[in-house]
């Protein structure tokens, strides 16, 4: 088991910031990635968190990731806009998309907003939480241009990834409803997560190399690579190869098809609805039927070993009221792995452990 750093949210917010300019990023394009990592680690995802730096990094020195990139326009057709990433940070084009987007939405009604070749745009649900704090609903379907890492139901080894699907709502006077999930049993990275803890996944969720039922993380993390199952058998791979159809063919232009492995990028390609549904007409009708739907369920007594029924986002808002106070843990193994990334980027690895206060 390695050792673990409890460190206050102020201070790990810092050093990374440090380790972000390690990049050349402009100091706007610092605090969008630093404060969307450090988000996802805030609300539970550490998956999602600063422990892709070392990723980014790999990415950045083969030419993968082009910091200070911003979305370009490739179609502007009033509620309809295709977005081009440019392989930027998917924490500056990912928000600059759901901008774009709002906006229209706020003026027509809805909006459809297809955008690719954006460098990893992280935990999805951070995009449905922007639309929803506009007042819209969104849904999101995104592909994962990197590795293999997921198999396909019924198959023996990875054939494309993660895969996420995202559906917000927002209701007025309380926080909104954002469903979040990866179409894989786990997220790649909550492997690597266990893998540098020295834990193992749960049962069920991967197979080793030989396409046989593993706990042991590794066979998602270094090689000889097995693969992730789907969720729900049938039903993660259906939802799974239409983000690939939706989010990669149609939004990004590309699928992952090819068992080419030695690329450290991770492009990203995200079709998104956005709804204003005072459009539809009586906004009234919708929030009451909405919010005694959600009381209506929260009132299920619980069962044995559960404190309560909850809705999806409330244990992202747990997490987050949590590690704020408290600080957020992060493993020897991953802390080294930054460190290590910090060195590669020009940054001094002692002054972040300063900034952070590890010893």
């Amino acid at each position: 088991m390695s050792t673990t750093h409890l460190i206050p949210l102020e201070r790990l917010t810092t050093a990374m910031h440090r380790v972000v300019r390690g990049f050349g990023s402009s100091e706007t394009e610092v605090h969008a990635v630093v404060g969307n990592l450090v988000d996802a680690n805030l609300t539970g995802h550490d998956s999602h968190g600063i422990g892709m730096l070392p990723r980014y990094a790999q990415a950045f020195l083969e030419g993968g990731l082009n910091p200070n990139s911003h979305v370009r326009t490739v179609l502007d057709a009033g509620t309809l806009l295709r977005l081009d990433g440019q392989a930027g940070f998917g924490q500056v084009v990912g928000q600059e998309a759901m901008a774009l987007g709002i906006e229209r939405a706020a003026r027509h009604g809805s909006c459809i907003v297809a955008l690719g070749n954006a460098h990893h745009i992280g935990r999805i649900g951070a995009w449905a939480e922007q639309a929803a704090q506009a007042g819209l609903i969104s849904i999101h379907l995104v592909n994962v241009v990197a590795r293999n890492v997921v198999a396909p139901f019924g198959g023996g080894d990875a054939r494309f990834g993660t895969n996420p699907v995202c559906i917000g709502v927002p209701l007025p006077g309380r926080p909104p409803v954002i469903l979040d999930f990866a179409t894989s049993m786990i997220a790649q990275g909550k492997t690597r997560v266990a893998h540098n803890k020295g834990e193992p996944v749960a049962p069920g969720c991967l197979i080793d190399d030989q396409g046989r039922d593993t706990q042991d993380p590794r066979y998602s993390v270094i090689p000889p690579w097995g693969a992730l199952l789907t969720f729900g058998a049938h039903k993660g791979y259906g939802l799974a190869v239409m983000c690939e159809l939706l989010g990669g063919a149609l939004a990004g232009g590309h699928t992952q098809r090819d068992g080419d492995d030695s690329k450290r990028r991770v492009l990203n390609g995200m079709f998104s609805v956005l709804l204003d549904p005072a459009a539809l007409g009586d906004t009234g009708a919708f929030e009451r039927e909405a919010q005694a739907f959600i009381d209506w369920v929260k009132a299920s007594p619980p069962r044995e070993g559960v404190d309560n029924v909850l809705v999806a986002g409330e244990p992202e808002r747990a997490n987050r009221a949590q590690r704020t106070a408290q600080g957020i843990s992060v493993d020897g193994t991953t802390w080294q792995e930054i460190l290590d990334a910090a060195a590669q980027l020009g940054v001094d690895p002692a002054a972040v452990n300063a900034d952070a206060g590890v010893s």
